[in-house]
């Protein structure tokens, strides 16, 4: 009741503004023949303005629902950086071989604007994430997404981020580096071949993750500035993370 609780109130509205503009007329002409005419004229005219009117309305709900819906989304997608997604992209970005033309756009600032952000994520898109890939780094990276399986797949059981294409894109991509790791009984002898398909699975997660990344700051920097504040001073792209306000 409460969703459609603004409907029945703009309905309410209408309807009073009308009855009183009747009212009005009434009271200045004395003429209600006159007003039951065009009264009638215009009910007459109601079902055309619903064939109109329909198709508009209908997609402003749809557009009111989707934003509600987004933005109950935004709780997974903050537990999936605090628990997982913000200490991976760190993990990822340290072995991008030309991170520091990378970092300055993903280290986010107090100050930054949206327009600063939609710069940030132009870069992205268009960045070329040469990844480096080591051995430890690869063992590193099986245990770090392995204690954090059940996580990925409960957010992916999670029906409503499906609608949240551009994440679920992200969960997926995550989710694939992790069954290519844990499907290799052993990391310690690949062939090259072997790192390079390994190298895409990880520029693959890099990219899609630094994007999220940066959504995920605006809307925290937006909506919930206090814990903006904190991820700020504690994550891991800057130099020297530090929790303490100075």
């Amino acid at each position: 009741m409460k969703k459609h609780g603004w409907v029945l109130q703009v309905a309410a509205v209408l309807v009073g503004c009308s009855l009183a503009a009747y009212f009005v007329h009434y009271l200045l002409f004395r003429d209600a023949h006159h007003i039951f005419i065009y009264l009638v004229g215009d009910i007459a005219f109601v079902p055309l303005e619903v064939l109109l009117v329909a198709v508009v309305i209908e997609r402003l709900l749809a557009r009111r629902e989707r934003q509600a819906m987004l933005e109950k989304m935004n709780m997974p997608i903050g537990m999936f950086f605090s628990e997982l997604g913000t200490e991976l992209l760190g993990a990822l970005t340290r072995r991008v071989r030309n991170r520091g033309e990378l970092l300055p756009h993903l280290t986010v600032g107090a100050d930054w604007s949206p327009r600063d952000y939609a710069r940030a994520r132009d870069v992205v898109r268009r960045f070329e994430f040469g990844v480096a890939l080591e051995r430890p780094d690869l063992r590193e990276l099986r245990e770090l997404l392995g204690r954090h399986r059940d996580l990925l797949l409960m957010l992916l059981a999670n029906p409503n981020l499906l609608e949240h294409e551009s994440f679920t894109d992200v969960l997926w991509a995550i989710f694939h580096l992790m069954e290519e790791l844990t499907a290799r009984v052993s990391l310690e002898e690949l062939p090259p071949s072997d790192l390079a398909h390994l190298a895409g699975d990880v520029q693959r997660v890099c990219s899609r993750l630094a994007l999220a990344w940066l959504r995920y700051c605006e809307h925290l920097q937006t909506a919930y500035p206090y814990i903006f504040s904190i991820l700020l001073r504690t994550h891991p792209l800057q130099e020297r993370p530090d929790p303490i306000v100075r």
